[in-house]
């Protein structure tokens, strides 16, 4: 044998194949790769908020045989419940066949993703328009939100007590909104701002309308009319705002992106495009051997802060809740149990690689990526998974033939963020972030590829059949 090739052996045996997953997918899985997406575009296009994520994910789950979890109820092995949380998360587990002391098998998502919200006061008029006065929701560049058609979508709870669901733009033949800009031709100061200052906070006005309510003198007859509107549609009043939850979204389908349609486009895919693949897994989990649940959850990208976010007890609680019907202590199920932390990661892109580190990011084809530790400047808020747990789902995704790569958040002083992986860990759970790469996270119009959403749903399908 030549030096070269043995050169090529030895590199092969030693060094890791960066190869683009669709030279390593199966000619069986291709098909597979078209539908899962396909399915996962119109999901999302009819889940824009996390209250719609959690509604569909119950339907979709009763259909499949999931009931309303019973606290009080001792569950046999296959049965298969949902837990609604004030209709903004939702856990959904199926009872394996070993006991609950062996410990449970945890994914969890999280179902919020960057958006507008409107003000508890937001109806207003100035210069003969409508506008909606917002609060941005997460992390956003607030400049790439004007004249981006947007939708309107949420609940509002009226004077006696009477639930309204909003829904506006979702539809084609629905009005749209948008946040208007400067033309170039005037915006010279506005050039002279600072990036994250270019669009300010309460320039994120929306534009609602322009029609007076007819030609009489009365003041603000443009607001008028526009209350006068959404009375006649939804019985509210403008007090109604103060005890409703409404936020502006990206208008506009999930699509396929490039020649190749191998890519989706579409608005939040941080991080619903790792909650519909732990979704499915679950739905689709037979006869796990242990109890798997998969937890959708609400408030990450604010701090996961209150009851329907992962700092509070609700999961924690539905674990005792199991335990306890089964004689056992919550915290010793806790203690022998595992948890895949589903969130997205930045996709390497190529036009800005000076916040990569080539070597630790994860790319597009790429697969699943894990992530070891999140946080920032020095892991600061982040749980950092053991050197044995990475070797447990290493050797989990290898044995089930999952295409996966491991990544970090940019380079270690460019950033950083955070998961739920922290608060999960904190219940004594060995947990990992495991999830999919994105293009223009937290952008009105995020990308993830095809490939890499389907090694998502594989690795939660195995990660639930393990033993």
């Amino acid at each position: 044998m030549s030096e070269t090739s043995k050169s090529k052996e030895l590199k092969e045996k030693l060094f890791k194949q960066n190869k683009n997953g669709y030279l390593k997918a199966r000619k069986e899985d291709l098909e597979q790769i078209s539908d899962f997406a396909k399915n996962y575009a119109d999901f999302l296009d009819h889940s824009r908020t996390e209250r719609l994520f959690v509604k569909n994910a119950i339907e979709l789950a009763t259909k499949n045989g999931f009931t309303e979890f019973d606290p009080d109820k001792k569950y046999s092995a296959g049965e298969r419940v949902y837990l609604n949380n004030r209709g903004k998360a939702v856990i959904l587990a199926v009872i394996g066949t070993q006991p609950i002391t062996n410990g449970v098998m945890i994914a969890a998502a999280h179902v919020d993703s960057p958006r507008i919200d409107l003000k508890a006061n937001p109806l207003y008029e100035s210069g003969e328009l409508g506008y909606f006065k917002t609060h941005y929701y997460g992390g956003i560049k607030k400049y790439q939100w004007p004249t981006v058609p947007l939708a309107l979508f949420g609940t509002v709870i009226k004077a006696d007590g009477t639930v309204v669901d909003v829904a506006i733009g979702d539809k084609k033949e629905d009005p749209k909104f948008v946040i208007t800009d400067l033309l170039p031709h005037l915006a010279q100061e506005q050039y002279k701002r600072t990036p994250g200052q270019l669009i300010r906070g309460e320039e994120l006005n929306v534009l609602i309308g322009s029609r007076p309510f007819n030609d009489d003198e009365e003041s603000e007859s443009v607001k008028l009319n526009i209350m006068s509107i959404l009375n006649e549609k939804y019985g509210i009043i403008e007090s109604d705002f103060i005890s409703a939850e409404l936020s502006v979204v990206p208008a506009g389908e999930v699509c396929d992106i490039g020649f190749d349609r191998s890519l989706v486009g579409g608005y939040g895919h941080d991080d619903r495009v790792c909650s519909y693949p732990a979704m499915m897994a679950a739905i689709n989990a037979k006869a796990p051997a242990k109890t798997v649940i998969t937890v959708l959850t609400d408030k990450e990208e604010i701090g996961s802060d209150g009851n329907t976010g992962l700092q509070s007890d609700y999961l924690k609680n539905f674990v005792y809740d199991l335990a306890r019907a089964n004689g056992a202590d919550g915290w010793r199920v806790l203690a022998k149990s595992k948890c895949l932390s589903a969130d997205v990661n930045a996709a390497f892109d190529p036009t800005f690689p000076d916040v990569f580190e080539s070597n630790n990011s994860s790319v597009i084809n790429g697969g699943v990526v894990i992530t070891k530790y999140t946080g920032s400047h020095g892991k600061s808020g982040s749980s950092d998974a053991s050197a044995e747990y990475m070797g447990y789902i290493r050797k989990l995704l290898n044995d089930n033939e999952v295409v996966w790569q491991t990544g970090e958040l940019g380079k270690v002083d460019a950033g950083g963020g955070g998961t739920v992986a922290a608060y999960i860990a904190n219940l004594d759970v060995d947990t990992v972030d495991l999830g999919v790469p994105v293009l223009s996270m937290h952008a009105p119009f995020e990308v993830i590829s095809k490939f890499d959403l389907y090694m998502a749903y594989r690795a939660f399908s195995a990660f639930f059949d393990a033993q």
